[in-house]
């Protein structure tokens, strides 16, 4: 049952009892209020990787300029206290203007102590025509780190300069919280989730779906070689000019750690819009970052994936990041400790050090070489006790959250493959490219079915194992952490009429065209 807190002596109350008696951990998920779907991947995520999750609504009027739409801005806490209750939200702490010391107009910096950004950091990109926002963003995210202390905070990508500006704040006053970035979540046509989207018309709607797609045209000349600021500002700016209800405020490139400007990428970038829709003003950005690309390949059971992504990997000389081995490697170490499967603090201590070395074989059906800790455990972890295990360990969230963070730091050098059901929602969602690998369930059926049937078992029918597959998807795509679904900018192939030999000349073509 989420607990709504209106007052810091309340919240602290609840925080307390959760910190001191239990020892929780406690994620932070800051919002104004008016929760879609992008807000929802935060607290998801939040829900994944702690104990107790706190998720701040507060309308901050300290980031809105006079002529900015602080009054009219939608505020529905019920709403946003259902869709808590429904996520499993433990505490939402709403105070008002007046609780955060922050007053309620124009004036408010002057009756409380403002935390105050670099300058460079503040002049670029939004800071040049909303002054004031980013302080006023500072101090009251400062604030909610000191009233609530979390372990962890996260904000969304789609902020990149709220991103960077609120890590920057966290090194220079040492506040001891994890920054955790999370990706943009956009809507089917590509437009980025925003509360302010409600403001749109339905035209309004459609043509600013076209800032995503001209961010994108300006990515596809990045992997083509392009790489002056000032070629790919203008790819933007000509795929907008022609749209009648979008204005450009601002396009930059800027370095998304320290966010000046770049005359050209030497490693990475954050090519950052800001336009208007009418008189709605939306932002947008992407992340251009020079690597071997990382497919992702995501999906249902039974759909292939794993033997599709295997060859894909040797055909193209990628490492496939064995998911799978990584989770069976934990679940053998900690079966090797004595440790019981369900004692997850045991585990999380266990796993907090490891050291996990995957290396692809020689041949395509030679399973991943995997080393846990200096010993070679290829095919230990691979026994019939491992197997009735692994799916308890993996469904921990702390081992799920060590090991996705040991998957992105591979990640960030490139040149790897790996397929999963959150690969390129969560694991890698700046994945160069994305596949989302399918089938109906009938053909699945049909599959598993025939692979029986090669086995000399014959006590199952087409009918229960398409059932049972049904329910598998369901059950993946509702669970609460790392859920299956589409990426937004995933490659859909459904495989019914395809061989394994024609899916992977189909992805090996979509590779090279990167």
């Amino acid at each position: 049952m989420v607990l709504l807190c209106k007052t810091i002596n309340e919240l602290r109350s609840q925080i307390a009892i959760h910190r001191y008696q239990h020892q929780h951990q406690i994620g932070l998920v800051p919002t104004m209020g008016a929760l879609h779907q992008g807000h929802l991947s935060l607290i998801e995520q939040a829900i994944a990787d702690n104990d107790i999750v706190v998720v701040s609504v507060f309308v901050n009027p300290l980031q809105f300029a006079p002529q900015e739409d602080l009054a009219n801005y939608p505020r529905q806490l019920e709403q946003d206290l259902q869709i808590c209750q429904e996520l499993g939200v433990d505490l939402i702490f709403a105070p008002s203007p007046q609780e955060m010391n922050s007053g309620g107009d124009t004036e408010a910096l002057n009756s409380t102590t403002a935390v105050i950004p670099p300058q460079n950091m503040t002049q670029a990109l939004c800071g040049k025509y909303r002054p004031g926002h980013f302080t006023g963003v500072a101090t009251i995210v400062t604030k909610l780190f000191n009233i609530i202390q979390p372990d962890k905070a996260y904000f969304g990508q789609k902020d990149a300069q709220q991103l960077a500006i609120i890590r920057r704040l966290i090194q220079d006053l040492h506040i001891p919280v994890e920054i955790i970035g999370c990706p943009i979540v956009r809507e089917a046509s590509g437009l980025a989730l925003s509360s302010r989207n409600q403001y749109l018309k339905p035209i309004e709607r459609e043509e600013a779906a076209r800032i995503y797609s001209s961010l994108q045209k300006a990515k596809a000349a990045f992997y083509r070689g392009e790489l002056k600021a000032i070629a790919l500002i203008n790819l933007v700016k000509q795929e907008l000019s022609s749209v009648e209800r979008v204005k450009i405020q601002y396009v930059d490139l800027i370095d998304p750690v320290n966010l000046q400007s770049l005359n050209q990428i030497e490693q990475q970038g954050l090519l950052a819009i800001a336009a208007y829709v009418g008189s709605t003003r939306l932002i947008d950005n992407i992340v251009l970052q020079k690597r071997q690309p990382i497919i992702a390949i995501d999906g249902p059971a039974g759909a292939g994936k794993s033997t599709v992504t295997r060859h894909v990997a040797h055909q193209l000389g990628l490492l496939y990041l064995d998911t799978g081995a990584m989770y069976r490697a934990v679940t053998w170490l900690v079966m090797q400790s004595k440790i019981a499967i369900n004692d997850e603090p045991a585990i999380a201590l266990l796993i907090q050090d490891i050291s996990l070395k995957l290396t692809s074989p020689n041949a395509v059906n030679l399973p991943t070489v995997v080393h846990i800790d200096g010993q070679e455990v290829t095919n230990a972890i691979r026994t019939p006790e491992v197997t009735a295990n692994v799916s308890a360990i993996a469904a921990q969230s702390k081992v799920r959250t060590k090991l996705v963070e040991m998957q992105q730091q591979w990640g960030k050098a490139g040149g790897l493959i790996a397929e999963g059901r959150d690969i390129g929602t969560s694991v890698f969602p700046d994945a160069e490219l994305k596949i989302f690998l399918t089938a109906t369930v009938a053909e699945r059926a049909k599959r598993r079915w025939q692979d029986l049937q090669n086995q000399g078992r014959d006590d199952i029918s087409i009918e229960q194992l398409a059932l049972n597959i049904q329910q598998r998807d369901e059950q993946d795509s509702n669970r609460a952490i790392a859920p299956l679904k589409k990426a937004d900018d995933a490659v859909e192939l459904i495989t019914d009429n395809l061989t394994i030999e024609e899916v992977i000349e189909k992805i090996i073509e979509l590779y090279n065209q990167i």
